[in-house]
């Protein structure tokens, strides 16, 4: 007799992405080509400018960066930080994510563009990264390395891609380094995960592999208003969605955005961008 394996933490996310209601949420509400927290002036900022901002400000910060560099994008949704680097640099970008359904509409995206030949659209999981040791001169990646139930083998992954000298450069919902035990219970559970990174995790996680940090910016304020402004466009835009999306998902993500703001309100979250570079 056998016993059917719990589906993983990445088994969860690669589901949930590629069902018709979250690929049509995101892509419709989220931010379209970027489904991360963005960087807002005020409460009624665009989200997909908003989001667009976040891409633009992690990218002012890694150096070196030309048309011969190898740059892997860890969980790269509908890829538009693939193409807003491969646009700005030239540089040759390794899309990886597990959604094939966010994947075909990257590489549509991408032929839009005539960016075919810059972006390689991988599937697969950052807990295996599919590449050679010291493949990458730029590790980046937003908000996806939380969907991993083992971030220590994600860091670990990271550090042995990247060539020495390289730059990993990052975001990431996490809980504050102070987070009360079981108060992320409910945002937990409604996104099958057992914990959240935290600074402190990341910093040990990245020393422990030897990248050494330059920086981290802390814009915990933006997850705030980041949720906000999802809640708040998915509450105008709920009638319109209806054809799209069933009433049960847009109740939950209702919800679900509920907690996220609540948390960060409360200092139980964290977010920010993290800078590390493995000595050459």
């Amino acid at each position: 007799m056998t016993t059917e394996a719990k589906p993983t933490a990445v088994d969860s996310a690669r589901d949930y992405y590629n069902s018709d209601d979250a690929d049509n949420f995101y892509y419709e509400i989220w931010g379209g080509s970027d489904i991360h927290i963005g960087l807002y002036d005020s409460k009624e900022d665009d989200i997909r400018v908003a989001s667009e901002k976040t891409v633009e400000r992690i990218a002012s910060k890694i150096e070196g960066v030309t048309g011969d560099s190898r740059v892997i994008d860890l969980g790269s949704g509908y890829g538009g930080a693939a193409r807003f680097l491969a646009r700005k640099f030239g540089c040759h970008v390794t899309a990886l994510n597990l959604s094939a359904v966010q994947n075909d509409r990257h590489r549509e995206l991408n032929g839009e563009l005539g960016l075919e030949e810059k972006i390689d659209v991988a599937c697969g999981s950052f807990e295996e990264v599919p590449a050679e040791d010291a493949s990458f001169d730029v590790v980046w990646s937003q908000d996806a390395i939380l969907h991993s139930g083992n971030r220590e083998k994600v860091i670990a992954e990271v550090a042995r891609v990247l060539k020495p000298g390289g730059e990993f450069i990052f975001t990431d919902p996490m809980q504050s380094d102070d987070c009360p035990d079981g108060v992320l219970d409910p945002i937990l559970d409604r996104i099958h995960l057992a914990t959240l990174g935290s600074p402190g995790f990341y910093r040990n996680e990245c020393a422990k592999r030897g990248l050494e940090l330059i920086s981290f910016e802390d814009l915990t304020h933006q997850l705030v208003n980041h949720y906000s402004a999802v809640l708040r466009d998915t509450e105008r835009n709920e009638k319109s969605l209806s054809c799209k999306i069933s009433a049960d998902y847009i109740e939950r993500m209702k919800e679900g955005l509920r907690r996220w703001i609540e948390g960060g309100e409360k200092g139980w979250l964290s977010w920010g961008i993290f800078h590390f570079r493995k000595p050459g």
